[in-house]
């Protein structure tokens, strides 16, 4: 049988090895576009994308073990969204996915970050569902795909069907932590 688990950290901490690699995936965003849009049919943009991706499961995982903070909570959410509208902004500049899609999810981004912003100054909590796990799923998704040279310049009309798929997600998320602040109790 295992010992229980012994968090290294409290709530309150900041400094911790999951917040650095949230730091780190946010400062490597500029480095991302300029190296996509400086070298659009260099493969080297699709796996910088795979390691940053494969980082935000590391720092969640880091955090888990060692203890979550409310700093990390608000931290990593925003270099998703930094990391995930920049790559989108460099696409959409390269002519591999369509601009609709992209702002309809920056506008969700928006709202929904501005409600749950309210609700958590409200003392409750939202929690990220599965429609959101899902959808943040499909945009790294399309994203990776329009990073591979051939698959980002000749098929975009099967990315951008994908982007549309997260843009559907995105809503049903964003309906979901409406209806989940209605039930939550402070």
């Amino acid at each position: 049988m295992s010992s229980p688990q012994r968090l290294i950290y409290g709530p309150s901490a900041i400094a911790t090895p999951a917040n650095a690699i949230t730091v780190l995936r946010i400062c490597f965003a500029p480095v991302f576009v300029v190296l996509l849009v400086s070298s659009p049919t260099s493969i080297v943009p699709f796996w910088l994308w795979a390691g940053l991706a494969l980082s935000d499961s590391a720092d969640g995982y880091i955090a888990r073990r060692q203890g979550v903070t409310r700093s990390g909570a608000f931290l990593d959410p925003l270099a998703d969204k930094i990391l995930v509208f920049a790559a989108f902004g460099a696409l959409f500049i390269l002519h591999r996915v369509d601009g609709l899609p992209i702002l309809i999810m920056g506008l969700r981004e928006i709202v929904v970050s501005v409600y749950r912003t309210q609700v958590l100054a409200s003392g409750k909590s939202l929690p990220a569902r599965i429609p959101g796990k899902l959808k943040m799923l499909v945009q790294i998704v399309v994203i990776g795909l329009a990073l591979i040279p051939y698959i980002g310049e000749h098929d975009r009309p099967a990315i951008n069907f994908l982007a549309w798929i997260a843009v559907a997600l995105a809503l049903v998320s964003a309906v979901q932590y409406f209806f989940d602040s209605k039930s939550i109790k402070a």
